[in-house]
């Protein structure tokens, strides 16, 4: 399955939805996109994987990645996930306590505006 990447802007927030599987022969291209829109000045960033089939290690990769691009411009990060698959693959890496993860956007948005995201 091939990866698809949207791009839209809700509020100070820039969502991403990925859908499709992120693994070593997509991921760059996730690499790309999320560079570009750091580099662009996005700030607010919230990917979301609720259209994303398979995440492998690469992909995961990606993701600590443009948390670590984002943290020394003081940005926030989040991810959208509530497919239970996903979750264990963060919860086993232990990726659960270093991003933030929510169900929803509305839920991702309010708790970034709220000052509990990252």
């Amino acid at each position: 399955m091939d990866l698809s990447l949207t791009t839209r802007t809700i509020g100070e927030h820039t969502v991403l939805e990925v859908g499709g599987e992120v693994d070593v022969y997509t991921a760059p291209r996730l690499r790309e996109r999320l560079v570009e829109l750091i580099d662009g000045g996005a700030r607010r960033i919230i990917v979301d994987l609720g259209r994303v089939d398979f995440l492998d290690s690469t992909g995961l990769g990606v993701l600590v990645g443009a948390l670590k691009r984002l943290r020394p411009v003081n940005g926030s990060f989040g991810l959208i996930c509530d497919k239970e698959p996903l979750l264990k693959i963060f919860r086993i890496t232990a990726l659960d306590q270093v991003f933030p993860i929510y169900a929803t956007l509305d839920a991702a948005i309010s708790a970034d505006l709220s000052g509990s995201g990252e």
